[in-house]
């Protein structure tokens, strides 16, 4: 079977990000491939980790990912602080033949390195189109994790686990290996909490993610951690404000310091995201519905909201609003094809350093290390989801009743969709085949 049939047999798919099928992402051709190893998200990690105890697996999968594409260059992006990581990474590369092709690219120590068109700057030079994907420039980007899982995919091994990070405001922080569809309560009462009731928890990362609405889901493929706080921690309270609130407050408040815009890193690499202009149509209204297509171009960072706005208001919020009137109006933004993309002169000095920004969201004190566990998780059912994914839901191909071993596909991809396969993650009973997952009990 080729390699690219492997991977879309596996099921492998972006660990970390919308859940992009990564077979299809390899039939372009690219001048780079990159390997997003910055995981900026506060308090996560499992990159590093991971780069540091499967190195040699990591770096083929990448190479082999490279060769797909045809890259001529393949480049690791790392951040500088990870030095014992580099070493190893670049021991490995030496070791194993590739020096002449896969480098390690040194990335500031900032948020958000791991936005993947900031990451296609800092290693490339190049810009990609504004409402555009990094292959419009020439580049390919996985993250580390996915890499691993090409490697796998080449041994014919399938997704069936994911990495996570338990980390906040908890007893024990760690990273754990979890198969897909265990009970997202199993994984959070590692953590040394069993009573959640006084505690709201993040799905991702403290940034980008958003409140876990049912604690009582199941895990996914590109579930990358879980954040747990206090439910009267700032940053909850933040992320539980709805959007007829933040209406309300940007209405009352904003002054039009577009302090917002100055630090946005896709108005610094020469975009035309513009939040403080979202919260002026926020203000005054108006009818320029192309205009209102800036809210497109927001990369949901929420660097502006949580950091940047002197005085916390929504613009990020804004943005969406805009984003979400104009999506549904059928009004997309237009991008000038000519276009010659000049990154901000201050852009270096308007960078935002990790440690600051975890001290304004009030996590330095729970910036700690998450050492990676042998904890094995062993659940009795698993609910594996049909959509983990970008595309279209895995069509399921066992019934109520059939008996599975743990790897066997359960979900094909429909025909000429996009979409990823899924597999069981434990071998037992399918017990219920549902639109929305498969149930298996050992």
């Amino acid at each position: 079977m080729a390699l690219l049939d492997q991977i879309k047999s596996a099921g492998v798919i972006g660990a970390g990000g919308a859940g992009f099928p990564t077979h299809a992402k390899l039939t372009s051709n690219a001048d780079y491939i990159l390997m997003n190893g910055a995981e900026c998200e506060p308090l996560l990690r499992v990159d590093q980790q991971l780069m540091a105890m499967y190195p040699e697996e990591i770096i083929r999968g990448f190479e082999m990912a490279g060769r797909m594409v045809g890259a001529k260059q393949a480049i690791i992006g790392i951040k500088g602080k990870h030095g014992d990581v580099i070493q190893i990474l670049r021991d490995t590369i030496d070791r194993i033949g590739f020096a002449d092709y896969v480098s390690v690219g040194i990335l500031p120590d900032i948020y958000p390195a791991g936005d993947e068109q900031v990451l296609v700057y800092q290693l490339t030079g190049r810009v990609v189109p504004e409402a555009g994907i990094p292959i419009m420039c020439g580049c390919v980007v996985m993250n580390s994790e996915t890499a691993l899982n090409v490697y796998n995919a080449s041994k014919g091994i399938p997704v069936t686990e994911t990495y996570v990070t338990v980390a906040g405001d908890i007893p024990s922080r760690l990273t754990l290996k979890v198969p897909v569809g265990t009970p997202v309560l199993d994984v959070l009462k590692l953590s040394g909490i069993t009573d959640f009731s006084e505690y709201k928890v993040i799905d991702g990362g403290p940034m980008m993610g958003p409140l876990l609405a049912d604690i009582h889901g199941f895990v996914v493929k590109k579930n990358k951690g879980y954040v747990i706080l206090k439910k009267d921690h700032p940053l909850i309270r933040k992320k539980e404000v709805t959007d007829p609130q933040a209406r309300k407050i940007n209405h009352a408040t904003c002054e039009q310091c577009r302090m917002c815009t100055d630090m946005c890193p896709r108005a610094l690499i020469g975009h035309d995201t513009a939040p403080h202009k979202a919260m002026r149509f926020m203000l005054y209204g108006g009818d320029d519905m192309q205009g209102k297509t800036i809210g497109q171009l927001c990369c949901q960072c929420n660097l502006c909201e949580y950091f940047a706005c002197p005085i916390g208001l929504h613009p990020k919020m804004a943005n969406m609003a805009l984003k979400d009137e104009t999506m549904k109006a059928g009004v997309r933004f237009q991008r000038d094809e000519n276009r010659e993309y000049r990154p901000n002169r201050n852009r270096d000095w308007r960078l935002v350093p990790s440690h600051r920004l975890i001290a304004r969201i009030g996590l330095t004190g729970f910036d700690a290390p998450a050492p990676m566990s042998d904890i094995r998780l062993e659940p009795q059912e698993v609910h594996i989801m049909l959509s983990q994914h970008v595309g279209a839901p895995a069509q399921p191909i066992v019934r109520a009743g059939d008996r599975v071993t743990a790897g066997q596909m359960i979900g094909r991809i429909p025909e000429d969709a996009l979409g990823a396969a899924v597999h069981a993650s434990i071998g037992g009973e399918v017990t219920e085949v549902t639109d929305k997952y498969i149930a298996i009990r050992r």
